[in-house]
């Protein structure tokens, strides 16, 4: 291959890394992987800057290399070109999980978020993103004597996958304006903008506002917060789009509605009548089944903040905390609820499960909204999340329509037969155990023919990790059987300030570490996305324990699910309208308001089902595992399949929320 083609198949491959397709995409990802000296753990266009001269004769000089590069470039580009010319929507969230590579998310409202967009590109939705890029992200974990540590990596921009776009917009913090850089990340056919206050020019405190996600006080969120949702709006107006909706994901960028107040007054409507315009261009999901969960700032210290917008619109403070206010909330005066600001002034509001939807109508009753907020249940995106080996299966068997949610396509799935399935879980449970390996933990004992039992969560109370250890002694026992070994993967972090969270975090790696563990129950520090594929890939059933009705969807076990693993969840989130009684567990609650009491007979609960039902079938025959097992996963699949893909939650937004709401925006705008 001629050498001079290197100017043209670097800008290629620099497309191909720069647009995160490549996450759920396996043909462009194995192009990247491939990349002389690529590291997994560097991002793509990291790895391509590193590449030296023989590195780039070495790849040029392989005509099937080259050919490939172009080959995906043409398909990204028809991906890119063919999305539609007008946004329609655009979606704000402090966070977003793209990928690990780009570490600008903490957990499941982030990854939800970047699961949205990429089954935006999979419709080709007229829509783009809207957040904030984090200089050191969120924190890394790691243990110290089995307690959690944190440290903070910078994350450069330019070298994981962000575009400058050369705009940059000024928005009013306090006393100072503070500028931020917006900067573009390409997600199929879907852009996502964020800004970035750590520009020149900026006070040393302003360039801070975006260092870390979810760290600092409250005064620091407020701040971040005017930057999402005041500069948001600034940064989408300075780059020519003009979307009919908003759709706020989370009480995060509540402050957007400021500004799209004060564009409404500006043109001369009245208050009555921008607050009417308000409502008809904006839709709220929440994701809290809890008052907690809610951004709740003092009312002395948003006026600080938004006290001159106040004055420069002539709308009363006493307007605002009105609608920022929630008569269930504690304190004289009340704080400022952004969940109640974002009802107030949102068309349209929704939970992410039909039982989340019920207590979030409950939990906001005596607000403004709070009584019509519906439900569309979150779905995962199935081709991030599935193991390739697995999808390989899935799209010789059943189609390419299967990570769609087809019914049609998931109809299909007793034609993939016993031995397949055996095949690729064995595979998978062995991946798994070398992660758990490579990261120098203690995998000597773990068995890639055992039963594998997965629990991956934030380390909330709520949560409650530690339930099925209320019951020490026979979680000792199982994992003491050689006969029908089981073994435990756990992993999680705790926000740094949570206490009780680290707390419990402690006893699963003190216990993780002890004898009576037998080598067979392990905590993996730093979960992340990659650690999360390996544990969906290598776990047969996904443990799922909080105190009901307190998880709002819970989407691991979706993952989980897509990936053959059997849910033994308490029902609540989206396993509460999806259990069938046949297609996994769900332990019994108890009515007890006494909270040892009802764990000890949840903890009983899980403990038996594990132990009386999970493992005998497991182990039933002369397969592992048995054919009474893989034919449960197989109705697993074609019960869930159609339902937990992102693409039908998508698709939902599109069809329930998106169409009417932009119907109802374009009426509003016209009079």
């Amino acid at each position: 291959m001629n050498q001079n083609l290197r100017p043209e198949i670097e800008q290629k491959l620099f497309d191909l890394a720069r647009n995160h397709r490549w996450t759920w995409h396996q043909p462009t990802a194995q192009i990247l992987e491939a990349v002389p000296g690529a590291s997994a753990y560097r991002h793509p266009v990291d790895n391509i800057t590193r590449l030296t001269a023989s590195q780039w004769k070495t790849l040029l000089s392989n005509d099937k290399t080259v050919a490939a590069i172009i080959a995906e470039h043409e398909g990204l580009m028809e991906v890119v070109n063919g999305a539609p010319k007008k946004t329609t929507t655009a979606y704000i969230s402090a966070e977003f999980g793209i990928s690990e590579l780009v570490p600008q998310y903490s957990g499941g409202l982030g990854i939800l978020a970047g699961d949205h967009l990429k089954s935006a590109s999979d419709l080709n939705l007229p829509l783009v993103g809207l957040g904030l890029f984090y200089q050191e992200g969120f924190f890394r974990q790691e243990l110290k004597a089995n307690k959690q540590a944190e440290r903070y990596d910078y994350c450069d921009p330019a070298l994981t996958g962000h575009v400058d776009t050369g705009v940059t917009v000024s928005v009013d913090v306090g006393n100072e304006a503070v500028s931020a850089r917006v900067w573009k990340l390409a997600v199929g056919s879907i852009s996502l903008f964020v800004l970035d206050t750590n520009v020149s020019g900026n006070s040393p405190a302003a360039r801070m506002i975006t260092d870390r996600l979810y760290s600092g006080d409250n005064e620091h969120r407020v701040r971040q917060e005017l930057i999402l949702g005041i500069g948001g709006l600034r940064a989408l107006s300075a780059l020519g789009l003009c979307p009919d909706i908003f759709h706020l994901n989370e009480g995060h960028a509540g402050f957007m509605l400021l500004e799209l107040l004060e564009g409404e007054l500006e043109r001369g409507a009245t208050f009555a009548e921008a607050v009417k315009i308000t409502k008809a261009r904006t839709v709220f999901t929440t994701h809290t089944p809890v008052p907690a969960g809610i951004d709740r700032f003092d009312r002395a210290l948003v006026k600080t903040y938004i006290g001159a917008w106040s004055k420069a619109n002539n709308v009363p403070m006493s307007t605002l905390y009105k609608m920022a206010s929630s008569p269930d909330d504690d304190g004289n005066p009340k704080p400022f609820n952004m969940a109640a600001f974002c009802l107030s002034l949102s068309g349209a509001a929704n939970g992410v499960s039909k039982l989340h939807g019920k207590v979030s109508r409950e939990l906001f009753a005596n607000v403004p909204g709070g009584k019509k907020i519906g439900s569309i249940t979150n779905g995962v995106h199935a081709r991030t999340w599935v193991d390739p080996n697995l999808a390989e299966v899935f799209d010789d068997k059943l189609g390419k329509d299967w990570e769609m949610g087809s019914p049609v396509a998931w109809a299909d799935v007793d034609s993939i037969d016993y031995a397949t399935m055996r095949k690729v879980k064995k595979a998978g449970r062995a991946r798994l155990i070398d992660m758990i390996d490579s990261r120098g933990l203690n995998a000597k004992n773990l068995d890639p023919k055992a039963l594998t039992v997965g629990f991956a969560r934030r380390f909330a109370t709520y949560k409650r990790a530690d339930l099925m250890l209320l019951q020490m002694e026979r979680v000792v026992e199982m994992l003491a059987d050689d006969e029908r070994p089981i073994q435990f993967v756990f992993a999680g972090k705790a926000h740094p300030a949570d206490k009780p969270g680290k707390a419990l975090l402690n006893k699963i790696a003190t216990f993780g570490n002890s004898k009576a563990a037998n080598g067979r129950f392990i905590f993996v520090p730093d979960y992340e996305m990659a650690i999360a594929r390996d544990m969906y890939a290598g776990c047969d059933v996904w443990l799922n324990n909080p105190i009901r009705p307190h998880e709002a969807s819970g989407t691991s076990g979706e993952k989980a699910a897509l990936n053959g693993g059997l849910q033994c969840s308490i029902l609540d989130g989206w396993w509460d309208e999806m259990y069938d009684g046949e297609n996994g567990w769900a332990p019994a609650t108890s009515e007890s308001e006494v909270a040892k009491t009802r764990d000890k007979f949840e903890s009983n609960s899980i403990n038996d089902i594990i132990q009386n039902e999970i493992i005998p079938l497991f182990y039933a025959g002369s397969g592992s595992p048995s054919t009474e097992w893989l034919d449960k996963v197989r109705h697993n699949w074609a019960t869930l399949g159609p339902k937990v893909p992102a693409a039908r939650m998508v698709a939902d937004y599109r069809d329930q929320v998106y169409k009417p709401a932009v119907k109802r925006s374009r009426s509003a705008v016209s009079k």
